[in-house]
């Protein structure tokens, strides 16, 4: 089976000996690479379309993982029980996952560890779990073909992040790297485009734009 190399690194950041609830799982290919590290993990494959989660109790069952995977069918967190310890939601926009945070607050409060890789809005995504009993104990990049993920850990607990910390990460600061420097550099990009296509009435937004690409290039020392 393969796995793409998002999901890999999500995965091998997954601490042995959790109980992982993988909110919309598509086919379980996550799952199915937890459980076939052999470190004691379990997990549940939840999605809220019938369709996926039937190829996923399929490729479960090619697998013979039945017994370690349990497939469920519902929307965002619903699907969460007491004996689940980590939440792992991926591939989605980051305000889809402060909805779905959002609809379930007692869960945030049960579990000690939540998995996000949201396709945007990542800092809105860190300040929500950090305002709400986590902090960040890691940050990774990652590459699949022409696209660079982040993928964020938050453990229980509190910390103070300053607002610099919060939009380029904390831990992304502190070891930078290849793939930092190529992040915000397409950042800078991206708002330089949207600032391009932005009316001359939109005076804040323009202004915000601004002071994010130089506070990007400063970072980035151009």
């Amino acid at each position: 089976m393969k796995i793409n190399e998002r999901l890999k690194k999500i995965g091998d950041l997954v601490e042995a000996n959790s109980f992982c609830l993988d909110v919309g799982c598509d086919h379980a290919f996550l799952d199915i690479y937890l459980v076939k590290r052999n470190q004691n993990i379990k997990a549940v494959a939840s999605d809220i379309v019938e369709g996926p989660l039937a190829q996923a109790k399929q490729n479960i069952k090619r697998e013979r993982l039945e017994k370690e995977i349990e497939t469920r069918l519902g929307d965002g967190l619903s699907t969460y029980t007491d004996d689940i310890d980590t939440i792992i939601i991926s591939g989605m926009g980051g305000r889809n996952m402060i909805g779905i945070m959002k609809a379930s607050p007692n869960v945030l409060k049960k579990v000690k560890t939540i998995i996000l890789s949201p396709n945007n809005y990542q800092e809105d995504v860190k300040r929500y779990c950090c305002k709400n009993g986590f902090y960040i104990e890691k940050e990774e990049f990652v590459k699949e073909k022409k696209f660079i993920y982040q993928i964020i850990i938050f453990k229980k607990g509190k910390k103070h992040y300053s607002k610099k910390e919060y939009f380029f990460g904390p831990i992304f600061l502190e070891k930078k790297g290849p793939l930092f420097q190529e992040y915000f550099k397409r950042e800078i990009t991206t708002r330089g485009i949207v600032l391009s296509l932005l009316p001359r009435n939109f005076y804040l937004k323009r202004i915000q734009l601004k002071r994010e690409i130089q506070m990007i290039k400063s970072e980035l020392g151009d």
